[in-house]
């Protein structure tokens, strides 16, 4: 078998978006929405964490402000908060069931504070550039 730059090109994008969690057969346009997504979901649980919440409280009070987000998605993404020191949890008991609660540390706070920062100067800027654009 002989390699192609078709069969190189194909295997290296392939390889790109296996490695990025993104599906070959999804649109550009699909692959990209996911991106944005998955940095403004950060920042919105970390908001919502400056309030003590357990994962149904947290995933209801970001889809009552219209952002939704799945189970598969939110307790992968807490943990992965967690073991960066940004949230912390303890378990109790509420209505008869165990429940693991989660708030923002003290370094999640101070990381909360640095990106709202960046994301009102990216806001600011991207405003500026998108009314400077003719779409």
């Amino acid at each position: 078998m002989y390699l192609t730059t078709h069969t190189v090109c194909y295997t290296v994008y392939i390889a790109q978006y296996v490695s990025h969690g993104t599906r070959v057969n999804e649109s550009p346009f699909e692959n990209l929405k996911l991106e944005l997504r998955r940095g403004c979901l950060v920042l919105a649980v970390l908001a919502q964490l400056r309030v003590e919440h357990y994962g149904y409280t947290l995933r209801k009070a970001l889809a009552d402000d219209g952002l939704e987000i799945e189970e598969s998605t939110l307790y992968p993404l807490l943990r992965r908060l967690e073991t960066q020191g940004l949230l912390v949890s303890e378990w109790r008991e509420e209505d008869k069931r165990n429940k693991r609660f989660y708030r923002l540390s003290k370094d999640g706070k101070m990381i909360l504070k640095q990106l709202l920062e960046e994301w009102r100067g990216m806001g600011e800027s991207l405003d500026r550039i998108l009314g400077e654009a003719k779409v």
